[in-house]
């Protein structure tokens, strides 16, 4: 009789798995000592002495020696299924390993931890095979026994592939619901909502993005497609700026020009001297053809606050005579953005607490943004929360707490 040791076979299984550089499955690599017959001992040693020099196809050849003695013992069949499940898998022969491995699953042989893991080789041998419909069968069925997030990713993966939108959009539901989505998954469910043209549904997914997985091109689309929900209003395109600007998102000189130029029909030069600071500074303002008109924005800017310092206590007093809370509101605003942030802020609070706002929730919005802007952030989150709105308002106090919760990098 012949002692068989089943070492080193791990290394055979190297190249299996679901992608190329991360395997996921290997054989064991504990000493199995087994007392064989030499017609079955022979061509396994012989075998595993071929794979070791890389010969994986010569070992498959050699294991049909062995296939062909009669009589074999269950354990002599397994162990010769073992040690070709590892030569055909290095060999590329999927449909071979592919029966290997369902033998050994059926075998009774393999410990707890050993059936999962040739249960999730056998997986991905099937996709590594092209046979994304046997890989998702073997799924579902090891699914069957037992719950596993990176089962269901590889066969919403697999679905994706198929183009069979159905079944990876229940999928991607039953993981939303149970709130295991990750980003790649965020993104097939925002594709198939693209395709069936469910905007709301697309900017919400867009926004989970955007939370969990912070990135220009997120914050990029999400902001842009907020603007063109159903009754957004033109009077906070200022308000999208701010969080552009807070997030980095402003590149292009048109877009520094314009944001400032809103901030200055707001009232708040201070705010639009910091926006064209901050476009020199990256480069975009002061440059080429425009730089003239961007000097004469920056000087324009400059202007209308020592204006508005020197009549700052006049226009106090003709707001509060008239009543006048939007415009107190937005004077506050100013304040805050100049540098008198207590002032500003104590303003705002009580003309937003005194009503008769024409755009309550604009005000309560513009007051988060101040206390951001004051470096008060969780009077700025308590704050936003309490923003509604149909007009677009709720959202970007949304999306106001996502940038101050996770800013993007």
């Amino acid at each position: 009789m012949i002692k068989f040791r089943l070492a080193h076979l791990s290394i055979a299984l190297a190249a299996l798995g679901f992608t190329a550089a991360t395997p996921v499955i290997g054989l064991s690599s504990a000493v199995a000592a087994e007392a064989l017959r030499p017609e079955i001992g022979k061509p396994l040693q012989q075998a595993q002495s071929q794979m070791k020099s890389g010969n994986h196809k010569g070992a498959l050849a050699t294991l049909r020696d062995a296939d062909k003695v009669s009589n074999k013992t269950a354990n002599e069949s397994y162990l010769i299924e073992r040690v070709r499940a590892a030569a055909a898998s290095s060999a590329g022969d999927y449909t071979t390993a592919a029966k290997s491995f369902e033998a050994l699953l059926a075998s009774g042989k393999l410990s707890a931890a050993e059936r999962s893991n040739f249960a999730e080789g056998l997986v991905g041998i099937y996709m590594r095979a092209g046979d994304l419909n046997k890989a998702n069968e073997t799924i579902q069925r090891l699914l069957k026994d037992k719950d596993d997030p990176k089962l269901r990713a590889y066969l919403m993966q697999n679905y994706y592939k198929q183009g069979n939108v159905a079944a990876l959009e229940q999928e991607l539901r039953n993981a939303e619901k149970a709130g295991r989505l990750s980003e790649d998954q965020l993104g097939m469910l925002a594709n198939i909502q693209l395709k069936k043209n469910d905007k709301v549904g697309y900017v919400n997914t867009i926004e989970k993005l955007a939370t969990s997985y912070p990135k220009a091109q997120y914050w990029t689309d999400l902001l842009n497609r907020v603007q063109g929900k159903p009754g957004f209003s033109s009077r906070l395109r200022v308000d999208v700026y701010r969080l552009q600007l807070a997030n980095n998102l402003l590149k292009k000189p048109s877009e520094y020009m314009e944001m400032a130029q809103l901030v200055l029909q707001a009232k708040a030069p201070a705010e639009a001297i910091k926006i064209i600071d901050k476009g020199y500074k990256a480069g975009a303002l002061g440059t080429g053809a425009e730089a003239a008109r961007h000097q004469r924005l920056k000087d324009l800017a400059e202007k209308n606050l020592a204006e508005q310092n020197k009549n700052f206590a006049a226009l106090e007093a003709e707001y509060t005579a008239a009543k006048d809370n939007d415009a107190l509101v937005g004077l506050g605003y100013a304040l805050v953005q100049a540098g008198q942030a207590d002032k500003g802020l104590k303003m705002m609070e009580s003309a937003i607490k005194a009503g008769g706002l024409k755009y309550a929730d604009e005000a309560k919005l513009r007051l988060g943004e101040a206390y951001a802007a004051a470096g008060k952030k969780q009077q700025a989150i308590a704050t936003l929360k309490t923003v509604g709105g149909k007009e677009g308002t709720a959202d970007l106090a949304r999306y106001w707490i996502m940038a101050i919760n996770k800013p993007l990098a």
